[in-house]
């Protein structure tokens, strides 16, 4: 593989942002090398210490909060308001894991009164860690938090949409730890598949696309390495009957056009009971209409989410509003509402990941919840709902990782959920992240004799 330099677009004006070079061969390997001889060091520091030195972390970070949220901004296209939201979220995940991880817990078991049997949590080595471009620091700072927590060495690939972000990120956060024990590579796709193959890397955490978390499951199987993976979602919500259109129109606008559209758990397909449909797509095109959104993140991207709606208009589903490609520079692309749509439709089949509001009008909640629980993603899903016995029934039977009901982005700090089907594996986020990145021993100590 051959270094090379990563261009970045303003996706708003189509102007240079810059470029970062691309790790070559010899520079993964390095990295991994210092990974590996630090990583007995790191796993003995005492673990308030590394709690300690997190806590500082999270204070750079949010020294810097306003620089990142600049990076972010003109790399992304997110507002930069809520690039520094980000920020913010990933500096008050490090100061969580900086007071988790010193009380991770172990177990003393009930053996022999003479001995002592233990089951002991530890480092599982080096983690490389693969982010993505769409909340570049919150995510990273999950994932990284956790890692440094519980001992391991890191190796960080931030997505190359984003790298002047990632750059400066592991900037911040290396400054306050030792050397060696967190760095940060840049480049594609191909530097992650090297990574991936490496045997020397213990686990691989990634946050992205579904194809590209089944190549490093592939890769893994291989190495032996552990693999935690969140990929993509084509998240529904359900829209019963004994709701307020109005309200709930809101809600799928919130899910559906957030940082337009580009969030992991954003509403991908809409099912909506007939008695509130009418009612509902014309407050959902009136809640469309009245945003004006950021760009995409680049024209590729918006490529794709273009493709998505052509597809559904060619087959028959009404464009209510938005679905055209704007003149001028950027990436932009405006909030999209389809109706009619089939349940063979890509944008109801696949992951669009676009400001994209394709719905489809169903008879019954029970059709709803049916047609909510197709599919082969299991990120998350919504449903909004008066009756306490529909939301029973759709936490329950919804085979997604997190189910809100009546709160499209609601949830509690510190929750973790296992993804399902295509969308990956393991727990994200919360306690249960650090028993992901490490491996229990059990100890049994007899006296001699």
């Amino acid at each position: 593989m051959t270094a090379g330099t990563i261009e970045i677009r303003n996706p708003a004006d189509g102007s240079v942002v810059g470029g970062v070079p691309t790790a070559g061969e010899d520079e993964i390997a390095a990295a991994l090398e210092l990974a590996n001889q630090t990583r007995p060091r790191w796993a003995r520091t005492p673990a308030a210490e590394r709690g300690a030195l997190l806590h500082t972390a999270a204070a750079r970070l949010r020294a810097h909060a306003d620089e990142l949220a600049a990076a972010n901004e003109a790399e992304t296209g997110r507002p930069r308001d809520e690039a520094r939201e980000g920020v913010m979220a990933g500096a008050g995940t490090l100061d969580q894991y900086a007071e988790l991880g010193p009380v991770h817990r172990g177990r003393s078991l009930l053996g022999d009164p003479g001995a002592t049997d233990l089951m002991v949590p530890e480092p599982r080595g080096v983690v490389v860690a693969l982010t993505p471009w769409n909340d570049p620091v919150a995510v990273a700072c999950g994932l990284l938090g956790a890692a440094l927590a519980t001992g391991n060495t890191v190796v960080h690939k931030p997505s190359e949409r984003a790298p002047h972000t990632g750059r400066l990120l592991g900037e911040v956060l290396s400054g306050v730890l030792p050397g060696g024990v967190l760095q940060t590579l840049h480049g594609d796709g191909g530097v992650g598949a090297i990574l991936a193959m490496r045997d020397d890397v213990d686990v691989i955490a990634h946050v992205g696309s579904t194809a590209t978390g089944r190549s490093i499951a592939a890769s893994a199987a291989a190495t032996g390495a552990k693999t935690l993976l969140e990929n993509g979602g084509n998240d529904p919500l359900v829209v019963d009957a004994d709701v307020d259109p109005e309200w709930a129109a809101g809600q799928a606008a919130l899910g559906a056009f957030a940082n337009s559209g580009q969030i992991c758990v954003a509403v991908e397909r809409i099912y909506v009971c007939e008695a509130v449909a009418e009612p509902f797509l014309a407050a959902l095109v009136e809640e469309a209409e009245a945003r004006t959104l950021a760009p995409l993140v680049d024209r590729r991207h918006r490529e794709h989410v273009h493709s998505h709606v052509e597809d559904a208009v060619g087959r028959g589903a009404r464009l209510l509003t938005g679905g055209a490609v704007p003149a001028g520079p950027g990436a932009h692309y405006p909030a999209t509402v389809l109706a009619g749509c089939a349940s063979d439709l890509r944008v109801m089949t696949e992951e669009t990941f676009g400001p994209v509001a394709p719905v489809q009008v169903v008879a019954t909640f029970d059709e709803g919840l049916a047609e909510a629980a197709r599919g082969d993603y299991g990120l998350a899903a919504t449903v909004l709902t008066a009756s306490m016995a529909h939301a029973q029934r759709a936490w329950r039977e919804l085979p997604a990782g997190t189910v809100k009901v009546n709160d499209v982005f609601g949830g509690a700090p510190g929750g973790a959920a296992h993804p399902r089907g295509r969308s990956g594996n393991g727990y994200g986020y919360g306690p249960e992240l650090l028993d992901e990145l490490t491996q229990t021993k059990l100890v049994h100590v007899a006296p001699p004799g």
